[in-house]
């Protein structure tokens, strides 16, 4: 539990939900605002505690307040981690961790310096009411991108129109964008009406139009017109861009998992690759392929003949082990000297900032996104779901820093076709490639002193050192 905080600064409870993407991001957030000088309490669940192991380290004045991870029937007994379930995860998640509301106003309660705010993850927007209980403010927290949280608050505020419709024309955001009914955000596909966990998770998704900020992990260069869209929608000027917050956090070389032993290899691997050689291929921690799939995309990376480093991700609780994250036989005796398959975690931020990576295979996710962008590599595409598609959109369509290769997450692509793309990416693609670098320039000098993020930043600390003196 937290002990007392110094009465003369600003105390904040920042609540991160707990899946690697979303929790990552909103740690880098709780580091700048350390710096800051804010006096912070980070709750989370027991399992959940390792991964704050380097902000804690680098931060010793940061409080902890470890709540036990509430039972739940869709839940078994251990998993505290949405990256053990996968997507499918996130409702009974949702719904478990709003159990946590009586704890928090009893820690609330006892506390000599209680926090005059909650900075809580867009998936936790139960927070919200529990703010309101406490009279104190709730800031909303995307951890993905602006883009993203606008396509998100429409649907969840239209569900009868937007639910109804084959491909929905969102008038309202730039650009008037069109998404077929299936690339819609996951979480709000998967709304049952009159299922008591559907209807909770409706709320708390309702509640984040309502909430005194947000703050979003992007910025003015990259996605300015939603910005810009959220502050006119939303009324006032509390809409924060803040990011990439990669490039603001801690030492990135152990993110998500300072325990780690496997980054030392495949960091020499490359080490030995020209520059410019290498394509990476990894699909974020919530999402293994089926054996169809692995099958389609180990043939594909073997009729490249391009170097690879190929990160996979195993079956996750439930899930046979021989249907997920299986690689074919005989394939890496096949692709020895050219070709590397790591099982487990490695330094994506260091991987993608390494001059022998050429171009990355991804899903997609906002946090891959960013660190992409961050290393200045071009993306070949293959959104299969949650905010994927959004993504892959703003990234191919908005930006011209990405191709798309493949969609869908049972598609089972055609090998020879996508052998010859990753072969492709790597001395082909140009204006993608020119493209990359440019954006990567602008995200640098966004938090550099003086640049866009950074501005936001300073805003927000100076609203929340004001709560305090309120």
């Amino acid at each position: 539990m937290s002990s007392s905080s110094p009465k003369n600064r600003t105390h904040v409870l920042v609540f991160p939900y707990p899946a690697q993407g979303h929790m990552l991001a909103l740690l880098d957030l709780t580091h700048q605002l350390a710096l800051k000088h804010i006096s912070i309490t980070i709750l989370v669940t027991p399992k959940n505690l390792p991964i704050l192991t380097p902000l804690l380290d680098t931060h010793p004045t940061i409080q902890t307040l470890v709540l036990p991870f509430p039972s739940h029937p869709s839940i078994p007994v251990g998993v505290e981690n949405v990256k053990e379930l996968g997507n499918s995860g996130n409702y009974p998640f949702i719904h478990a961790l709003g159990q946590l509301s009586d704890p928090i106003i009893h820690w609330f309660r006892s506390h000599p310096n209680p926090p005059v705010a909650i900075i809580s993850d867009f998936f936790l927007g139960w927070t919200q009411h529990l703010a309101h209980h406490l009279n104190i403010i709730r800031i909303n927290f995307y951890s993905v991108g602006t883009f993203l949280a606008s396509v998100n608050d429409y649907c969840w505020n239209h569900m009868d129109t937007v639910r109804s419709l084959g491909a929905v024309e969102f008038h309202n955001l730039p650009r008037s964008p069109v998404f077929k009914q299936e690339h819609l955000p996951s979480v709000f596909r998967r709304y049952k009406e009159s299922d008591p966990v559907s209807e909770f998770v409706k709320d708390s998704m309702i509640a984040n139009t309502s909430s005194w900020g947000w703050i979003c992990n992007s910025f003015q260069v990259l996605e300015g017109e939603y910005l810009d869209y959220l502050r006119r929608k939303i009324g006032h000027g509390r809409v924060f861009g803040v990011g990439p917050l990669s490039l603001v956090g801690p030492e990135s070389t152990t993110r998500g998992d300072p325990s780690s032993n496997s980054s030392d290899y495949a960091m020499k691997w490359l080490d030995e690759c020209p520059d410019g050689s290498v394509v990476y291929v990894c699909f974020g921690s919530q999402k293994p392929l089926h054996r169809k799939q692995m099958e389609a995309l180990a043939l594909g990376l073997e009729k490249s003949e391009v170097r690879f480093l190929w990160v996979v991700k195993t079956g996750m609780t439930g899930q046979a082990e021989e249907e997920y994250g299986s690689v074919l036989s005989g394939f890496e005796d096949r692709v020895k000297g050219r070709g590397l398959v790591v099982k487990g975690w490695v330094p994506q931020v260091s991987i993608l900032n390494h001059k022998a990576v050429g171009g990355f295979l991804s899903h997609c996710g906002w946090n891959s996104v960013l660190e992409s962008i961050v290393g200045g590599v071009m993306i070949l595409g293959w959104p299969m779901e949650a905010d994927q598609f959004v993504n892959a959109k703003l990234l191919v369509e908005d930006l011209g820093v990405a191709i798309r290769v493949c969609e869908g997450d049972e598609t089972v692509p055609d090998s020879e076709e996508l052998g010859r793309v990753i072969a492709e990416c790597l001395n082909g693609y140009g204006e993608v490639k020119v493209r990359a670098k440019e954006v990567k320039e602008k995200a640098i000098e966004a938090v550099r002193n003086g640049g866009s993020s950074m501005t936001d930043l300073d805003k927000l600390v100076q609203q929340l050192r004001k709560l305090q003196l309120n």
